[in-house]
């Protein structure tokens, strides 16, 4: 079974990027950032289905901050996997931006210090899904930048500067360019769209997040083992559940495949064919998202009955898809 719920008539976004409050002390970053620069940054790379994926061919580079384990080698945003975003070791060097990370009302996901080159022009490109209506954000604040370092961001030129906090719709087609003779550096933090983040924004921006296609995201529920254990499941599930930035829609006649909900060690994880396993984090009521993600996609446990069910859920702002499977109690 499956079934979709929708508004209509909601305001639309107000513009393509927006300064935020509050703003940082520019200095102090620039100085942070400085300690950093005699270790030679990685080239950033991507992350899709398959994982970390190629390095981009232009002069762009990153020094992790947060990433999947605390790996201070990714460079890339990461997404739904095994591992929870963590610190790394070069947070430890840099006390006024943790400061500043803690001041954001919302659970960081990657947070890069990015620097493009000089003489760099990046390509226009798009981040699937990176916007408030599939519950995640990218925020900037600006270390280092030049006259030639320009964001095009929906068609609009903006030049953000040092120690000013920014908000950008990179769902968006954007590139970066800096024809300027020094690095352009800035902090980017990934984030999931909660009431408090929202609080950030401007006023003319509050109608929007009252009443527009946002997705709010629920924070972690803890649970006991006992009631981990009482949810392990196998139950079929579209090939595609698991592909964060893909849109097919949840259907019982696409291509399926098994999946096993299970407890492992302090938590629950999804895990498909060939091996792979994505954490899961429990927002009540039996309901889980993909560590690494967003609310965009959910799992609901019902274990009751003579037939365990499980709701397969996507959104998209207030739209909500779902597709209900029947499921098979596992051993304890």
């Amino acid at each position: 079974m499956s079934s979709t719920t929708s508004l209509v008539d909601s305001p639309p976004m107000p513009a393509e990027g927006v300064r935020l409050k509050p703003s940082f002390d520019a200095g102090r970053l620039l100085r942070e950032l400085t300690s950093l620069r005699e270790h030679t940054w990685d080239q950033q790379r991507v992350y899709t289905e398959d994982g970390v994926g190629a390095a981009t061919e232009v002069d762009w580079r990153c020094l992790a901050l947060r990433s999947p384990g605390g790996d201070a080698d990714r460079t890339d945003p990461g997404g739904p996997g095994p591992r929870d975003f963590e610190e790394t070791v070069w947070l430890d060097r840099i006390p006024y931006v943790r400061d500043v990370l803690d001041s954001i009302p919302a659970p960081l996901h990657a947070v890069r210090f990015m620097a493009l080159g000089p003489d760099t022009v990046g390509m226009d490109h798009t981040d699937p899904k990176y916007g408030p209506r599939w519950g995640v954000g990218r925020l900037h604040v600006p270390v280092a930048t030049n006259p030639g370092a320009v964001l095009v961001l929906d068609g609009v030129e903006h030049r953000w500067q040092p120690g000013e906090f920014w908000f950008g719709d990179f769902s968006r087609t954007h590139r970066v360019q800096n024809t300027g003779t020094e690095h352009r550096v800035h902090l980017v933090v990934d984030v999931l769209v909660t009431p408090g983040l929202a609080a950030l924004f401007p006023e003319t921006w509050q109608e929007y997040f009252r009443h527009g296609e946002v997705l709010f995201n629920r924070q972690e529920c803890p649970q006991t083992a006992d009631e981990r254990r009482r949810l392990a499941t196998r139950f079929p599930v579209p090939a595609t559940f698991h592909l964060w930035e893909d849109d097919t829609p949840l259907s019982a006649d696409a291509p399926q495949e098994t999946a096993t909900l299970a407890e492992e060690g302090d938590r629950m994880t999804l895990r498909l064919p060939g091996d792979r396993v994505f954490a899961l984090v429990h927002l009540g009521d039996n309901e889980y998202r993909l560590s690494g993600w967003s609310e965009e996609r959910t799992l609901q446990v019902f274990p009751d009955g003579p037939e365990p069910r499980v709701v397969l859920r996507t959104r998209e702002g207030s739209q909500v898809h779902e597709l209900t499977v029947t499921a098979e109690r596992l051993a304890a």
